[in-house]
């Protein structure tokens, strides 16, 4: 990735840890990844848990300050507040969080989640100025059956549209292959790294190339401490979307060579 643009580090955490284990777990990372933080600038780093756990960690992280080390929601819903029992609003998410996590494939494929809902969601995170970190990825039917640019383009003209120039450049993007998501089973940097060139192009178009260039663009799907410096390689991947790594100490290594592999 180019040093023009600053990494992501996101760990989504899913349905794991509630607080009284997130707070441990936080604990338990936290000096070794504040001690990588303060090495090196140019990365961010997210912690995602569910969201009953986010006070818990935001306590943790406060009372172990580092910088660049943030927290983000795995979801929100777009409206207010109001009659809508069980969501959570985006003024909430601001009080505890800088991210929202929207369209994981998780959540468009088991509770029915579109592209207009998804856009729905990205706006209104731009409204309480959080940055929403937009989902999009093929499952393995529309992989094996080449269809991988065309399912992309219509996420992206439906997740992604109608963003001021400034929200366009704000927005981070997260490519994460179905077929790869808790398989254990990653994409290869090439084959992400094409998908990832893909959708640079077609944010271009949409944006303008200045849009295009600004953009952060994650890879997620079965990322670990093993593969995590093939894609940062690759001069179009800004970071990663980690899921069941980020629950285990080894999220501190990925962050960790992250940074070698930006630093060169």
């Amino acid at each position: 990735m180019p040093t023009s643009r600053t990494a992501i580090i996101a760990g989504n955490w899913k349905m794991n840890y509630g607080p009284q284990k997130a707070s441990e777990f936080t604990m338990e990372i936290m000096p070794s990844l504040g001690q990588l933080m303060r090495s090196y600038p140019r990365i961010l780093c997210l912690l995602c848990p569910p969201a009953i756990s986010l006070s818990s960690v935001r306590e943790v992280v406060d009372a172990m300050p580092a910088p660049r080390i943030e927290l983000g929601a795995q979801n929100m819903y777009y409206e207010e507040k109001g009659a809508f029992t069980g969501e959570i609003a985006p003024a909430m998410v601001k009080e505890l969080c800088t991210s929202v996590i929207l369209g994981h494939s998780e959540r468009r494929t088991y509770f029915g989640e579109t592209d207009e809902l998804v856009n729905k969601k990205a706006r209104a995170a731009f409204a309480h100025r959080l940055r929403p970190i937009i989902c999009i990825g093929e499952n393995l039917e529309q992989f094996e059956s080449g269809s991988t640019q065309e399912v992309i383009r219509t996420q992206i003209q439906g997740s992604l549209a109608g963003f001021t120039p400034e929200q366009a450049a704000r927005a981070v993007i997260a490519y994460e292959p179905i077929w790869a998501i808790g398989t254990g089973k990653a994409a290869t940097a090439e084959q992400a790294g094409l998908v990832v060139h893909f959708i640079r192009e077609q944010y271009s178009e949409m944006y303008g190339t200045e849009a295009g260039d600004a953009v952060r663009i994650l890879y997620g799907g079965s990322v670990t401490s093993e593969n995590i410096a093939e894609f940062i390689a690759h001069p179009d991947i800004d970071g990663a979307l980690v899921g069941g790594a980020s629950l285990k100490p080894d999220f501190v290594e990925i962050v960790r060579k992250t940074i070698d592999v930006i630093k060169g």
